[in-house]
């Protein structure tokens, strides 16, 4: 451009504008501010959601107003490796969303380098590990939580997700209730909540929102599953985590089952949560249950039972099956006569209540654990119930 030649219309403006966003990060660089801290005023400034995900799968979101979003993948176009970066605008990019995303990257690196002193979202597994350790000290717990974003002199709720659709599942919680924090912890995501209100009637809302975003069909569903923890006191985080895992056992795949349960919902039942696999496995009713539904008809024949023992009638199970009562009728006579129950009789039909629960929790723990325990999953499924 020659010295004659003029500016080009609003290029001074331009320039300011860069400065001041180059400046306004520089700030946070030079300062104490965590990578929450610089996602956050990143969000504010852009006017639009911005992320960011380490390699360790740390993700961290806000929206525009400064709210804590629930993790998520990076969108395509997100900028850089460690950490990846991005905006989240709806519509056309704006003249300096490359130089924000860029500077962003550059200031979250910088505040990665500070070690304790830097981002609590690069350390949010392990510093939730500390939250949900009851041997870690309690000085250390209540820094933990700080780092977090916790409040220790309020309640919390731990959630246990698993399944292939636990990052949806999160992104739903978080839709209904301000999720404080999600990480994964081996092969549970974990979630903590501070202001989810009362468990029971919050289960009852995530069950129904994640029923209708994964309908299960006849074969079943892969998930996702969830276990809620009780409202404890914040410095009890280990106990709500461990009832959420515990919970997590009896969340059921099967079309008439469900996905979301509340621990406070089980009452004497999580004693049988406490059952190892091959103990509940090895019961002679379930033996003869398993034996008895690996056919086609005997599995529709036992999962006709179990909606039988959920919905209470007759009327109410053909209703909800699609069937006529009298194939309801049927199919549950060839159970009694193959376990030697009546389930018109108070003590056999909880009997058979007992048997498929402590079944539906073995399916449930096969389906959960961490090595797949593929073999027993495929030995057990069936076109009539799902695992889990």
């Amino acid at each position: 451009m020659g010295a004659t030649d003029p500016e080009p219309p609003g290029a001074a403006e331009f320039a300011d504008d860069l400065l001041r966003v180059v400046e306004y990060f520089d700030g946070f660089a030079e300062s104490d501010a965590n990578a929450d801290t610089v996602i956050r005023a990143a969000a504010v400034l852009a006017e639009c959601p911005a992320g960011a995900r380490w390699p360790s799968g740390t993700t961290i979101r806000y929206d525009a107003a400064g709210r804590l979003l629930a993790a998520a993948a990076p969108p395509p176009a997100a900028f850089g490796v460690d950490p990846v970066v991005w905006l989240e605008r709806a519509g056309d990019a704006r003249p300096l969303d490359a130089v924000l995303v860029a500077r962003m990257r550059h200031c979250l690196r910088v505040t990665s380098r500070r070690g304790a002193a830097g981002p609590t979202g690069l350390a949010d597994p392990a510093l939730l590990e500390v939250v949900l350790s009851e041997e870690q000290r309690r000085a250390d717990r209540v820094r933990a939580m700080r780092l977090l974003g916790v409040d220790p002199a309020r309640p919390l709720c731990l959630l246990a997700i698993s399944g292939p659709g636990a990052a949806d599942a999160v992104r739903i919680i978080g839709a209904r209730v301000p999720v404080v924090r999600s990480t994964v912890l081996g092969t549970v995501t974990a979630v903590l909540l501070q202001d989810g209100g009362a468990c029971r009637e919050l289960s009852d809302v995530l069950n129904a929102a994640v029923v209708q975003a994964f309908p299960a069909s006849r074969r079943g569903a892969d998930g996702p599953w969830v276990g809620m923890g009780e409202r404890l006191p914040a410095l009890a985080a280990a106990t709500s985590w461990e009832q959420a895992r515990r919970a997590l056992r009896f969340a059921s795949s099967t079309w008439h089952g469900r996905r979301v349960i509340a621990f406070e919902r089980l009452g004497s039942l999580a004693l049988l949560g406490e059952l190892p696999v091959p103990k509940l496995l090895g019961a002679p009713d379930v033996m003869r249950l398993d034996e008895f539904a690996a056919t086609e008809a005997g599995a529709l024949a036992v999962d006709t039972l179990e909606a039988f023992c959920l919905f209470g009638s007759l009327r109410r199970t053909a209703d909800e099956l699609h069937l006529h009562h009298s194939t309801v009728a049927a199919r549950i006579a060839q159970v009694e006569a193959a376990m030697g129950w009546d389930v018109g009789e108070s003590l056999d039909r909880f009997m058979a209540t007992l048997a498929l629960m402590m079944r539906r929790i073995a399916l449930s723990a096969a389906e959960l654990a961490p090595d797949g325990s593929d073999a027993r999953r495929a030995e057990m499924d069936h076109p009539a119930t799902g695992v889990g």
